[in-house]
């Protein structure tokens, strides 16, 4: 893991179009901004992990069955 220090204001840039903005700090929440090609899917991590989930739910032998009843 990289970790850096930025201040309100403050940006860093990945993969070279993806760039992400300190907007403001309040105590222990910190609010960021996001620029990214609208191809790129950007997820808050516990949404991200519910997704995963989701997905290995529906290759599950169980949930192949399921699916093969829609078709």
């Amino acid at each position: 893991m990289l970790a850096l220090t930025r201040r309100k204001g403050e940006s860093l840039v990945v993969n070279n179009n993806i760039e992400v903005t300190i907007l403001e700090i309040r105590g222990d929440q910190i609010k960021i901004g996001i620029t990214a090609p609208r191809e790129v899917p950007i997820y808050r991590k516990e949404v991200y992990l519910q997704i995963e989930d989701e997905n290995k739910a529906a290759l599950h032998p169980d949930g192949m069955d399921a699916l093969k009843k829609l078709f």
